[in-house]
């Protein structure tokens, strides 16, 4: 069930709270074995939470009232653990909570359990955590995508109703798309990051998992705004879903569709089934145009570099003195350590903080990290330019649909590449949504991307409810 669909029966009595929790856990019961989409499970006191709530529904109460939601386990819950999927942070439980829990909590939202990720939200599989690989919810020999992995399954799954994610270079989008739902990495600084354990600072941003494309408006309203304790957020106006929804002409839009998004390599059911969309925008009054993103090439080199540097700083912290895992056997300071962040971190992460230390290191900073800086301003000014003449962009999510558990596993490179049409809107700051369309020839999901001009989240979500609302009557 959806958000919407849910407050709706909530107002008119034909629902309970605590239904649609039971349903919720039950489906949980039945399928997590399988699926693994949870590190932890607060059952308790969603219960104790959803009798309190039931208490004081009425007719005037916000769409997340009584919604049980998921929450990735990068985001601190405070007396919740956070691990971030990863040993190192074993037995963590914060004393606060992140701006976005607090304000989905004072919406009446539910936190039924915190979602397994690949590590510190380094992956795009859902292979990389220290509780076990996430599956794919529509065949479990597939991965769901990461780094959002449990977040995305649980809601195709129906264990959660809606999800919160985190979004570095795709990590929202990409599982959105493989596992068929909806999924909304904002614009750079329009949801406070307080709270969220860092990977990339300058890239992470915290966005919703729905259903729909309606539900991740009502998600994202809730999440979104300044808040003071995060210092790169943005004092902005932000639309109400009223607004966002009425009275928008569809004949205004122009979606650009650019070269270098459907080229040689790109698995055909995706490119197929993306410019399917793109027609079905066109019958429908929108306006197509051809453009270039002519940097993208280099996007893969400069998001790698860039938020491999910011890792390997903001990872620093975790050295077994504070918080989290400490190793046993050692003589010095030093030996704990090192034997702490070797036993603790899992191998993709040490690559990262490998990789990320070599580039800021001297003789290698210039030639590395701020020549990816200034290729980033390339990429950025390349969607400037396009954003002059057309109001979204449309690409493919992921070059290739889902692939098998393992199969990539062993070749980081490939994984790496997988990233190659979602790290740009990242790069530039951008909001971007993955939208499901179709099925590839072994049934999987596959999603289309629409990107949209910074802090224009309300043409993305008129443009993608369009198409919903398009397909639905077709029937």
């Amino acid at each position: 069930m959806q958000i919407r669909e849910i407050h709706e029966k909530y107002k008119a009595r034909e629902l309970t709270i605590s239904d649609v929790l039971e349903q919720v856990f039950d489906t949980i019961k039945s399928k997590e074995n399988e699926i693994n989409a949870y590190i932890s499970l607060y059952e308790d006191e969603a219960r104790e939470r959803a009798v309190e709530l039931e208490k004081n529904l009425s007719d005037d109460i916000s769409p997340l009232y009584g919604i049980p939601v998921a929450v990735k386990d990068n985001i601190s819950t405070k007396d919740m653990d956070t691990t971030c999927g990863s040993r190192i942070l074993l037995g963590y439980r914060p004393p606060y909570n992140a701006t976005v829990v607090d304000r989905i909590l004072n919406q009446g939202a539910i936190i039924i359990g915190k979602t397994n990720m690949d590590e510190f939200a380094m992956g795009s599989s859902g292979e990389h955590s220290y509780f076990g690989p996430t599956r794919n919810p529509h065949n479990t020999e597939y991965v769901p995508g990461g780094s959002s992995s449990g977040s995305s399954a649980a809601v195709a799954a129906g264990e959660a109703v809606a999800a919160l994610g985190s979004d570095t270079g795709g990590s929202i989008r990409q599982p959105a798309s493989f596992c068929g739902v909806v999924g909304l990495k904002p614009t750079y600084g329009r949801v406070s990051r307080y709270g969220l354990v860092a990977f990339g600072s300058s890239l992470d941003q915290i966005g919703p998992i729905t259903n729909s494309v309606y539900d991740s408006a009502i998600l994202f309203t809730a999440i979104a705004g300044f808040d003071p304790m995060d210092s790169t957020s943005v004092d902005m106006p932000l639309p109400d879903i009223n607004e966002i929804f009425e009275n928008y002409d569809k004949n205004r839009f122009t979606i650009g569709i650019p070269d270098e998004y459907f080229v040689e390599g790109v698995n055909e059911d995706v490119k197929s089934g993306v410019l399917e969309v793109a027609k079905r925008f066109e019958e429908a009054g929108f306006k197509l145009k051809r453009i270039s993103l002519k940097h993208t090439e280099y996007a893969i080199s400069v998001y790698y570099i860039i938020a491999t540097s910011e890792a390997s700083s903001n990872l620093a912290r975790y050295d077994g003195v504070r918080y989290g895992f400490r190793a046993k056997g050692y003589e010095t300071l030093d030996e704990m350590y090192k034997k702490t962040r070797t036993e603790g971190f899992g191998e993709e992460v040490k690559r990262r903080i490998l990789l990320g230390t070599f580039a800021l290191s001297a003789g290698y900073y210039d030639a590395y990290y701020l020549n990816a800086q200034r290729a980033r301003r390339l990429i950025k000014e390349d969607f400037d330019t396009a954003f002059k003449d057309v109001d979204l962009i449309l690409t493919p999510v992921s070059p290739t649909p889902p692939f098998k558990i393992g199969e990539k596993i062993e070749d980081p490179v490939s994984l790496y590449l997988s990233d190659i049409f979602t790290v740009t809107a990242s790069l530039a700051g951008l909001p971007a949504i993955s939208i499901p369309c179709c099925r590839s020839k072994n049934g999987l999901p596959i999603g289309f991307q629409l990107i949209g001009r910074p802090f224009d989240e309300k043409t993305i979500f008129q443009a993608g409810r369009f198409y919903e609302e398009f397909l639905k009557d077709e029937g």
